[in-house]
């Protein structure tokens, strides 16, 4: 459920996180009892937890569909993640991939643990593909051809500019957001949205990403995966594995801080796209991803810790913010207290401050605007009331005596 030291320090987030671990357990006992289907979403489970527990809560169809175009796009990325395979084996793999999903009995053994399981058994998400409805299969055929073009595009070349980071993100994750508004709309549940509000959705979650695993992918064997663009990086150092170094802490934070800022010019975009949605269980689906996103780069901005080791918001935040997640009012309440907390970090001198500012004066701008504030969910980004350890050790205990009970009902 979280770190024991985390929960005494925000004993507020035991309760959020039972209800969470409840709801998971609730959500496991739904998997469907068709084979086929049971290996996909147990693998959904498997590789994205939380994801998994969102597309529950779609309608039936559109939550198959949607699992499906998860997991065909998660094979996608484990064929141009796994830097052992050869190139020339790699590319036609990826330029191919949207050709594979029509035939049940290709596989591809490559990735590691449930990503290996997955492309080894990718018959299973196939199959399942096949029995999706036509204008289903349409939407996801088509984003993963592009998609399949675009990584490999890049892995032949290095994110030298902006432009090339914004045009790699759009491969790997703009079109994502194509794709799911095609699914929504292929539903009938919602009207196509414009495709720069799509893009959008897809880059603000993917930016947030490759911050965040900054140290991760620099330190990836047997070659380092590097997205940060050098017309950013290179403002700073020389090479960009430099910046994991003590020596250059400095440097390192400040780079982190603009693309922190790169990121953040997204979410206004986000907030429309967000704002146009009917569908309660579409909403969710697309709104709790992208408080979250805005929840890590908080986290993130102006923190050597991203250099050090692994930066997220604590599993206790999470859960609250999947739990409390139902409308525009929560989503604005979020952004526009992420965004405070964010502003407050800005260093006086930080090259990028004055632009960091702009992007974060813009958000609240618009959640301002919206007139939703005072209706806002409060997710307690900080807790500053200074429990003793004794009550949290209280609450600890209460939680997980309601836990055993509800397991027994």
């Amino acid at each position: 459920m979280g770190s024991i030291r985390t929960i005494l320090k925000h004993p507020e987030d035991v309760p959020a996180l039972v209800r969470m671990k409840i709801a998971q357990t609730h959500a496991l006992k739904q998997i469907p009892s068709e084979p086929d289907l049971a290996f996909c979403f147990t693998m959904l489970q498997r590789v994205s937890r939380s994801f998994a527990f969102v597309i529950q809560q779609l309608g039936p169809d559109l939550r198959n569909a949607v699992c499906i175009f998860y997991l065909v796009l998660r094979g996608l990325d484990t064929v141009e993640d796994d830097t052992s395979i050869p190139l020339d084996t790699k590319l036609p793999i990826l330029e191919a991939f949207y050709k594979h999903i029509y035939d049940p009995s290709w596989h591809f053994s490559c990735g590691v643990k449930d990503y290996k399981e997955l492309m080894e058994k990718f018959h299973h998400v196939s199959t399942t593909f096949l029995r999706l409805g036509r204008g289903y299969q349409e939407a996801i055929e088509e984003i993963t051809k592009r998609m399949g073009a675009g990584m490999a595009k890049f892995i032949c070349s290095e994110v030298e500019s902006v432009e090339d980071y914004d045009e790699y993100c759009h491969y790997v994750a703009g079109l994502v957001g194509y794709g799911l508004s095609r699914l929504f709309h292929a539903a009938q549940l919602e009207d196509l949205q414009p495709d720069s509000l799509s893009n959008s959705m897809g880059l603000f979650l993917q930016k947030t990403n490759i911050i965040r695993d900054y140290l991760e992918d620099i330190n990836e064997i047997p070659a380092p995966r590097m997205f940060w663009p050098r017309e950013i990086w290179a403002k700073y150092v020389s090479k960009l594995e430099d910046l994991k170094e003590e020596e250059w802490s400095k440097e390192a934070v400040q780079c982190l801080n603009e693309m922190v800022t790169n990121a953040l010019k997204h979410a206004n975009d986000c907030l429309k796209y967000l704002s146009d949605l009917r569908d309660p269980a579409i909403f969710r689906f697309c709104a709790i991803p992208q408080i979250m996103a805005i929840g890590t780069l908080e986290r993130c901005y102006n923190n050597i810790e991203v250099f050090r080791g692994v930066v997220k918001i604590r599993r206790g935040l999470t859960a609250k913010i999947m739990e409390r997640t139902n409308t525009m009012a929560d989503v604005y309440g979020a952004f526009f207290d992420f965004s405070r907390s964010l502003a407050s970090k800005v260093p006086e001198d930080d090259p990028n401050a004055k632009e960091t500012l702009n992007c974060i004066d813009e958000i609240q701008r618009t959640c301002k605007a919206s007139g939703l504030l005072a209706r806002r969910t409060t997710f307690s980004i900080d807790s500053k009331r200074g429990h003793q350890a004794c009550l949290a050790i209280v609450v600890l205990i209460l939680a997980i005596i309601l836990a055993i009970i509800t397991f027994k009902l």
